[in-house]
């Protein structure tokens, strides 16, 4: 009788009855962050990419022009940004880094109870968004929670990377979206942790200068009213009275490129005013990244090291990225399950006008995870 019926047939049953005794729902949870090239080859197509983005590059028939216009500052940024990736082995760990997150993330939740299954969409490398999209399809989830690996909001990231989910995803589904996640208490203690490994490393703890940096972005876009910037001097005050440090700390921004006026003073400038101040001493703290990656560990862990150690401080130590922490990973299961407790809501379209910049404005990201 088995035979007769066929090896098809039975399977079909099979996944009929597979799906009929699923108790639990099926929860995806998308992982979102910039990208970065992973190879040295890479980089070019990757900022092109960048240079394609509609909510980053607009001007006057901008529809002719962007992918020539894109085409051109790759080529060139390209040549220029190759030794930053070169200095760190020759691409960028974001995507491993992230891909472990979610693997780690996926094992949280499941341990919790929830049928979770995590997926990475990167803006401007593999895995794209749609290639996201595609794997959450196939999983056959019942709900879905955008979750953002940037803590705080801001239109250059968070809002260009959920209006490409926007552009592309327009199943029915009921979706959840976090927004930011600086406040929550978990994710400062891990923060905090590292902090404190990496001063664990000085001979006095209490003596270095703490300094909090973050990726600076366009005055512009502050002006437009984008939360950015109050939001990472909120994460400071929030960091600095979790961790009780006694340390004289300052807040200041990297990776600006170009004339206009970005957010500063820049870590540069910073390293500059704490050498004229006699510091010798200094603890750099990234608090716009979750992972350990071209800005961290070339622009900080490299370039200002070297920078400093010219100025003659006598000691310089980063505090390492969150990465796949396991703290780290019990904030983004406590944020997950905030979010799923939370009414069910699409995506809030974000207005295309918040998030372009002019091509100059943006070019620190061209060189940049």
């Amino acid at each position: 009788m088995t035979r007769a019926l066929g090896s098809g047939y039975i399977a079909s049953v099979l996944g009929t009855l597979g799906k009929m005794t699923r108790t639990s729902r099926r929860v995806g949870i998308v992982l979102f962050q910039l990208g970065g090239p992973d190879t040295l080859e890479a980089i070019e197509p990757f900022l092109y990419n960048l240079f394609c983005d509609p909510d980053i590059i607009d001007f006057p028939f901008a529809r002719i022009g962007r992918k020539p216009l894109a085409k051109l500052i790759s080529t060139t940024r390209a040549r220029k940004v190759q030794h930053h990736y070169a200095t760190i082995g020759g691409g960028s760990p974001i995507r491993r880094h992230t891909e472990r997150q979610a693997r780690a993330l996926e094992t949280e939740l499941r341990g919790q109870g929830v049928d979770a299954h995590c997926f990475v969409a990167m803006r401007y490398w593999h895995p794209f968004t749609g290639e996201a999209i595609e794997q959450l399809r196939a999983a056959q989830c019942d709900e879905v929670v955008l979750l953002p690996l940037y803590p705080q909001y801001s239109s250059t990231t968070t809002g260009s990377s959920l209006n490409e989910w926007r552009r592309l995803f327009s199943d029915d589904l009921p979706t959840r979206c976090v927004d930011a996640f600086y406040r929550n208490t978990t994710y400062l203690d891990a923060v905090v942790e590292k902090v404190n490994e990496a001063l664990s490393r000085f001979p006095v703890p209490e003596q270095p200068e703490l300094v909090f940096s973050a990726h600076s972005i366009p005055m512009s876009v502050i002006e437009k009213g984008d939360p950015y910037q109050r939001q990472i001097e909120e994460t400071v005050r929030l960091l600095t009275e979790r961790g009780s440090w006694s340390n004289p700390h300052r807040l200041c921004y990297q990776s600006k490129v170009g004339a206009s006026r970005w957010l500063q003073p820049s870590l540069h400038q910073t390293l500059r005013q704490l050498a004229a101040e006699r510091v010798r001493e200094m603890c750099v703290v990234p608090v716009a990244f979750v992972s350990d990656h071209v800005e961290t560990l070339g622009e900080i862990d490299h370039e200002a090291r070297e920078e400093a150690r010219r100025m003659g401080f006598a000691q310089f130590e980063m505090s390492a990225g969150l990465n796949d922490s396991p703290k780290f990973i019990q904030a983004l299961g406590q944020i997950v399950h905030q979010a799923l407790g939370q009414a069910v809501r699409t995506v809030v379209p974000i207005s295309i006008a918040e998030t372009k910049l002019a091509a100059p404005e943006y070019a620190a990201a061209a060189g940049l995870d």
